[in-house]
């Protein structure tokens, strides 16, 4: 798969925008980059982070209740920190500000929780076209993903509810991508669709139903047309 980006973006839904602004900007300190409405009164809170993107999105309507799947923790690598600082978001997400290159991470880190580990490798290299470090990790540029074997692991989660809820990849043609994702092995989440001149995006799903977007947007790759 041909990134646009060699980074893994992290969204996660929220009711509490003020309380999570000020954790995420002031606790963990991610600069803010660009507020994003989404349609139905929902608005997405952009932050940087290493050349990713944190998606913070405030849902003005209650969210459901929801599972929250396998997404475990995020790792942001912070020049100067010496030791892993584990800090909780006011929604209880779990994130960790670590020293650049604290098991392989230089920009962010993900720990996914997957019921199958064999099916979800051969998801991630064979589906997403992702390589695999020498520790077994899967490298997205600059971002890790560590998978870590759990039969308890939720599976078939929704996309809305609190809590981190899926991870996207920046891609040159969302059509195509999406094609060979399918073609691959994983399960169609919601087609390809055009968000004006800003994107055009789908979702896909791994063997336990997590939430992936591939996303083609206009400031990385020129215009949609």
């Amino acid at each position: 798969m041909k990134l646009a980006k060699p980074c893994l973006d992290v969204a996660l839904f929220t009711n509490q925008r003020e309380a999570m602004l000020s954790f995420w900007q002031e606790q963990v300190g991610l600069p803010f980059e660009e507020l994003l409405p989404t349609g139905g009164g929902n608005h997405q809170h952009r932050h940087g982070m290493n050349g990713s993107v944190l998606k913070l999105n405030h849902a003005r309507d209650p969210l459901p209740r929801s599972a929250v799947g396998g997404i475990r923790e995020l790792w942001i690598a912070r020049e100067g920190v010496r030791d892993v600082q584990q800090l909780t978001d006011p929604d209880g997400n779990r994130v960790a500000l670590v020293p650049p290159g604290h098991r392989g991470v230089r920009g962010i880190g993900l720990r996914l929780a997957v019921r199958d580990p064999e099916a979800h490798t051969r998801f991630y290299r064979e589906a997403l076209g992702l390589s695999a470090n020498s520790a077994g990790a899967f490298r997205c540029g600059e971002s890790l993903l560590v998978l870590e074997a759990d039969a308890s692991a939720e599976s078939d989660v929704a996309l809305l509810g609190p809590g981190y809820r899926y991870l996207t990849l920046q891609v040159f043609d969302c059509a195509a991508a999406h094609a060979n994702v399918l073609a691959g092995g994983g399960s169609e989440g919601a087609p390809p669709r055009r968000m004006g001149d800003i994107a055009r995006f789908s979702m896909v799903r791994d063997p336990d139903g997590n939430w992936l977007e591939l996303s083609q947007r206009a400031s990385l790759t020129g215009p949609l047309d």
